[in-house]
């Protein structure tokens, strides 16, 4: 019912900028939480930066002040920019959306394929 598909990840030098881009599509009547997760090798899927319809984020503290979580709701779609990318960044990074698909309903969880972020020092 529900896609997400990830854009705008790659390989950036430490200190550098990336901006990610994820799209929802399908039966939608409302996404009233997004977020970012991401996972590096041999480690557990954290939760990034998550955004609500409303507006409201909240960040991990290891990218606050670095990262900014925003969305357009008329698009269906949610953005990360990343910039003093550090080495420790590097990770595949998930779009997730929690999406009432028809009104009165709960909602349900959805995940995108994910984007490679690659940072070097």
């Amino acid at each position: 019912q529900v896609q997400l598909v990830e854009s705008g990840g790659g390989l950036v030098q430490a200190g550098g900028s990336l901006r990610l881009s994820c799209a929802a599509s399908g039966v939608i009547f409302s996404i009233p939480l997004m977020g970012w997760y991401r996972q590096a090798p041999g480690k557990q899927r954290e939760l990034v930066a998550a955004i609500s319809s409303g507006g409201s984020t909240n960040y991990a503290d290891s990218v606050k002040d670095r990262f900014t979580i925003s969305r357009d709701n008329a698009k269906n779609t949610m953005y990360l920019q990343m910039n003093s990318l550090k080495p420790e960044d590097t990770a595949v990074y998930y779009c997730n959306a929690d999406v009432i698909n028809f009104y009165g309903r709960r909602p349900s969880l959805y995940w995108g394929q994910g984007t490679q972020v690659t940072v070097s020092s």
